[in-house]
């Protein structure tokens, strides 16, 4: 199926409307995970011709993936990446833990942005940072579709990594995502070190449940976003 490719229709208008120069893209991947950590890439692209074939990382053959984001990595302009670790999420929450991954990225890139696109409608960074949301940024904006290649591909091979010693578990394939495998695994065998200990599965696995954390954290609380850019696209 043929989608519409991305641009820098968001890019241009907060230059033109604001006078910024860097602007990155940061999407994020892992947050629906059961295991393993939440990644987040930021990614400068400037206003360049992107390769062919970028979309939302999601909508890509999965074969296609990682030659695309290697190709990526060597065109954008800079890029970084940022996770937040099982631990971090159970400890912080989901919305805390992706603004930590997300500050690493963004402060580990080689420049700092003077704006950044971020995929979706919640801003999770607030201050300072100079930030505009955009639902599904990760189709229609060049810089957030690139970052959304990178991170998947990035943490999908951290996984396949860390699923090596847990082979039932099958992280290979599913990236710590609920699947039949996953599911079947966690019943006979409980979690890995690796799975978030504060998630709703294990009231589903009885003999498992003493395992579970309790959250210490009320997570959906927003930043503060004096720094959204109010803008229309």
């Amino acid at each position: 199926m043929a989608y519409e490719a991305p641009t820098h229709t968001v890019e241009r208008s907060i230059r033109a409307l604001t006078g910024a120069k860097v602007i990155a893209g940061v999407d994020e991947v892992g947050r629906g995970a059961w295991a393993g950590p939440v990644t987040v890439c930021a990614a400068i692209t400037g206003l360049r011709r992107p390769p062919e074939g970028l979309t939302d990382s999601k909508l890509i053959p999965r074969e296609r993936r990682a030659p695309l984001a290697e190709e990526l990595e060597g065109w954008v302009t800079a890029h970084a990446l940022g996770h937040a670790s099982h631990e971090e999420i159970d400890d912080l929450g989901m919305t805390a833990a992706l603004r930590l991954a997300a500050i690493r990225a963004l402060e580990a890139l080689p420049v700092r942005p003077d704006a950044v696109i971020l995929d979706g409608k919640h801003d999770y960074l607030g201050t300072p940072w100079r930030v505009r949301t955009v639902i599904k940024g990760d189709r229609s904006c060049v810089a957030v579709a690139a970052a959304s290649v990178i991170a998947k591909v990035r943490r999908d091979k951290m996984m396949a990594e860390l699923g090596v010693d847990h082979a039932d578990f099958d992280f290979a394939a599913n990236a710590g995502y609920p699947s039949p495998v996953h599911r079947a695994a966690l019943e006979e065998r409980g979690p890995t070190p690796y799975h978030r200990l504060t998630w709703a599965y294990l009231d589903a696995l009885p003999q498992w449940r003493h395992l579970k954390k309790a959250r210490s954290w009320a997570d959906g609380g927003v930043p503060e976003i004096e720094g959204q850019l109010g803008l229309e696209f």
